[in-house]
């Protein structure tokens, strides 16, 4: 993890950032990228890179225990299509992640996603295995106190967990649970979200700083999860 130094100067993105990508979106041809490849680098991938930096920089200061390698924590421009009816080669969006371990698939993230058609933080864990969802929903019944008292700080810092891909019924193992509960037992993932307005990616101090906020406040919703999961 990072020591805890001044945190490294970064200037922002530009505004060729979400003009690029928005291009991007009507130009899905390798031709067209290649002809752009250097405003890409400049405008998404290296200030991306650099922003991971920093933000791993500003999380030791606050004590949030997360950071990302910011060439290995950003996620690539190319999109798998293998396995997709949609073959456009070229996402529109960019994005990062910070983790207990730096690496991507470490369970308990936070992400920021750049994108035109609107940029966010996110928080928790999307798409859990099924193991460590079975016991992630064990320990919300079980310590139901404890719980509670992270909805809490997270709805004290304006934060709640989506409810999207929820189950509409209680999975099978809890037939009946404490009313308070039962949205959190329904989950499929355990996320928490903030907008980030577009005039933000402009600020690199304002940035990192909210985004660094952000993972301070989605923090008990991670402590609880890295508990139960392990």
């Amino acid at each position: 993890m990072p020591a805890k130094t001044d945190v490294p100067a970064f200037p922002g993105f530009v505004p060729e950032t979400l003009k690029f990508l928005k291009a991007l979106g009507f130009h899905q041809t390798r031709e067209w990228f290649e002809e752009n490849r250097a405003l890409y680098v400049s405008a998404v991938k290296e200030p991306m890179e650099a922003y991971v930096a920093a933000l791993s920089q500003a999380c030791a200061v606050k004590k949030v225990p997360l950071y990302g390698e910011p060439k290995r924590a950003t996620f690539r421009i190319h999109r798998d299509a293998r396995f997709s009816k949609d073959k456009k080669p070229y996402k529109t969006n960019a994005g990062c992640v910070i983790t207990r371990t730096g690496m991507k698939g470490s369970p308990g993230i936070v992400y920021t996603h750049v994108s035109p058609e609107g940029c966010f933080f996110a928080a928790g864990f999307y798409h859990p295995e099924p193991e460590q969802l079975a016991e992630m929903r064990k320990a919300i019944v079980k310590k139901p106190a404890a719980w509670l008292a992270v909805e809490k700080k997270l709805a004290d810092a304006g934060l709640e967990l989506s409810m999207n891909e929820a189950l509409k019924r209680n999975p099978q193992g809890f037939p009946e649970v404490d009313p308070r509960l039962v949205d959190a037992v329904r989950a499929r993932n355990f996320i928490v979200r903030r907008p980030l307005p577009d005039k933000l990616l402009l600020d690199g101090g304002k940035l990192v700083e909210a985004a660094a906020l952000f993972a301070k406040d989605a923090l008990p919703l991670l402590q609880f999860g890295w508990k139960t999961m392990g």
